[in-house]
Formats: C-alpha cells, structure tokens, sequence
C-alpha cells in the first residue's frame, strides 16, 4: 500500500501526470526514513532535513510534522514487516512545461513502504570495494533533489568495475559516495569530512560523531585528501608488497596508454602488443568504460575528465598473521 495525494492505494493503481514537474525536470526533494520495530528512526531529524530541502528549492511544506507522522504511521502499518525504508518523495505538481515555477500548483505527494535491507554479517566482516571518482555533481548537494542522474552514473562506475560503491573527490578531497556518508578510520582516529553545501548532511552522519562521543573514540572533522585515502594502516608484523607493471603507480595519475605496442615475429598481433579498438575488441571490452579507459587511449582526454586518474590497478598487498614463520 502507497500513498499518493490524499489517497492510500496499491502501487499497481497509481497514477501521475506526465507533465508533472517530478517527471519533466526532477523539480522535487526525497528523504528516505528506516523503520525499526514500526517506529521511523529519528523522525524528528528526517523531517527538518525534508523541510531544509524544500526551503532550498523553494516549494512550500505541504504538510505539518504532525500530519507526516500520521501518515507515515498509515503507511508502516499497511505494510508488512517490523523493520522498513520509507520513501517520501514531493514535487512541485502539474503544470505546462515551462522552466520558470508554475503559480497556484497543488505539489504532488508520494510515499511507499519497501523492505529495509541490511548488510549481513558476513559482509560486514569480509568488507566492500570501491572506487574514486570526481565529483562532477552540482554544487548544492546538501539540497536531497529527486534530480539524481550524476549520482546514478557515478554508482554505475562502481558496478562496472564489481564494486559496491564509488568514493567521490571534489578539489582532491573527499565529499561522500555516491549513495552514501564516507568515515575513514586511520591509527585508531575515526576521519570525518566537513558538512558542506558539497555533500548531504546524513542522519547518520551525526548518529556516528554521538556514538564517537559516546563511546570515547577521538575523532577529527577535517578535510580528507586522496592522499589520505591512499595511505591504508598497516596489520601484522609483515607486510608483502608484490609489484607488477602497473603503469599508473600506486599513487594514481594520469596515465594514457600506447597508440602504438609493436610485437616481433611470432609476437606480432598477440597480448600484450595490442592497442585501440583491437585490444577492446580481442577482450570484450565495451568502449567509453573504464576499462577501456584504463586500457587504452580511445578517447582519452573525454574520458579522463570523467574518471579521473589511474593507479593500484595491479598490486597484491598480503598481510601475514602475527603468528606465522616465514
């Protein structure tokens, strides 16, 4: 059961215009609430973030705090399932497609109920990759905008290279995910980037500096550079570090491969001596992605303003247990 303008209805029954703004120009703000035990979690937080995102697009609140609750109390108890995500979703309404805001449109009200998915032990345990990326969104990330594409593509990046989540890099400094609030810890001080119109000011972001304080772990709010991203602890009392040809180094630049490998006799026309289009093609390699653009220069300079610099593409870092002879 959703909800949509004044109506609690199944999902397959509802209906929008397709000139609403939220459809046309993603004119619209979101926030996303988990549900613990049927109960939103830190309700109060969500709702003047919502409230902050609608300022910053200026759409007027279509509903009191106390009229949000209710009906978000409608929605968990219409759906199955203790522990929730609610989607809240508003956009500026119906009206001819026009770039200047439409007067006296009535915004367009969404809610949904789907499960709250959590990482399962085992994850947390065993850990996720990711990748860096620039931050090539808009400057007023703070706003939670319907509007998402930059942040779809840069999730995409991280697919395509089997990870789980692309770290964004602004002037050099981390800002957040993609989809997500960014810690570091590092020589047992937990690193938190600045809030800023760069990046989302998360509800977790703050429940994660109260349970710092909480819990006596000291804690530092300062710019995060891709140098420090780059300097991972040590563990153990060895430290292996095997290093093929990796090209752009561990720390990353920007690294143009050959338009030009020559191989001698039965070497010609073989890996590695191949380059462009035959290397993507001898592969599988899909153009315009970043393997492509690690792997060769077909559109380099495009390419590069998109994914930036290359680096610890090919190094094995192993770390032996305390306790092991060598």
């Amino acid at each position: 059961m959703i909800y949509l303008n004044g109506s609690f209805i199944p999902i397959e029954d509802a209906r929008i215009s397709v000139l609403d703004r939220g459809f046309i120009f993603g004119d619209g703000v979101y926030e996303v609430i988990p549900v613990y035990s049927y109960i939103p979690f830190r309700l109060a937080e969500h709702l003047s973030r919502l409230q902050k995102s609608l300022d910053g697009i200026q759409l007027k609140n279509p509903h009191t705090n106390i009229e949000w609750k209710e009906l978000l109390e409608q929605i968990i108890a219409s759906n199955d399932g203790e522990d929730q995500s609610l989607y809240l979703h508003i956009t500026r309404g119906v009206a001819p497609r026009n770039h200047a805001f439409p007067k006296e449109v009535v915004p367009t009200v969404f809610i949904m109920s789907s499960p709250l998915i959590v990482a399962s032990e085992e994850l947390i345990v065993a850990g996720v990759s990711a990748i860096t990326a620039n931050d090539n969104r808009w400057s007023r990330c703070d706003i939670k905008a319907i509007s998402l594409l930059p942040n779809v593509l840069l999730r995409q990046l991280a697919s395509d290279s089997d990870a789980i989540e692309t770290l964004l890099l602004r002037d050099g400094f981390l800002s957040e995910g993609s989809a997500s609030n960014i810690f570091i810890v590092k020589n047992k001080i937990l690193l938190v980037p600045p809030k800023s119109n760069l990046m989302l000011p998360g509800i977790t972001y703050d429940v994660v500096l109260e349970l710092a304080v909480k819990y006596q772990m000291p804690y530092e709010i300062r710019e995060i550079s891709e140098n420090d991203l780059l300097k991972f602890d040590s563990k153990g009392q060895i430290t292996l570090l095997h290093i093929t040809d990796i090209h752009g180094q561990l720390k990353p630049v920007f690294f143009r491969p050959p338009s030009e490998n020559f191989g001698i006799g039965k070497y010609e026309g073989i890996p590695p001596h191949l380059v462009g289009k035959v290397f993507l093609d001898y592969f599988g390699i899909k153009p315009n992605t970043p393997l492509a653009y690690a792997h060769t220069m077909l559109d380099y300079v495009p390419l590069a303003r998109e994914y930036g610099k290359l680096g610890a593409v090919s190094y094995t870092h192993l770390t032996l247990p305390t306790n092991r002879e060598v």
